[in-house]
């Protein structure tokens, strides 16, 4: 298996782990993390938008060579939460928790950029 399969596979899974819970959670992180969420719609909007992300990785993860246009938009949406995570966190409006998702998040797309570099813009020519 390739690097971007298994990493795209692994952002996929990892995703669905950990967003797909959150439906279920708005009331104790509202509990958790103070104030409780006032806009709903906006909450579930962003665990939804992220969970078809998670989807989007799966399918590049398919395919790499076919769906490497994607690499850079996924790159792009890992960038989305990753770097104003760390502006908030510095502001000190973001708790710790929050910041190691944003964290992990960027790690996932400085690889999505290796894989993206290690992945052959052309499928290789068919063996002899």
């Amino acid at each position: 298996m390739t690097f971007a399969r298994r990493t795209f596979l692994v952002a996929a899974v990892y995703g669905v782990i950990v967003l797909l819970p959150q439906y279920f959670m708005e009331a104790a992180i509202g509990r958790d993390y103070p104030p409780p969420i006032t806009h709903p719609e906006h909450f579930y909007g962003f665990v939804g938008v992220a969970l078809a992300w998670q989807v989007v990785f799966a399918l590049i993860a398919s395919d790499p060579v076919r769906y490497r246009p994607l690499m850079p938009v996924a790159v792009c949406e890992k960038l989305a939460f990753g770097a104003p995570a760390i502006v908030l966190f510095a502001q000190e409006r973001l708790a710790g928790a929050v910041l190691a998702a944003g964290l992990i998040d960027l790690a996932l797309g400085a690889l999505f950029v290796i894989a993206y570099r290690v992945t052959p813009a052309t499928p290789p020519p068919p063996r002899a």
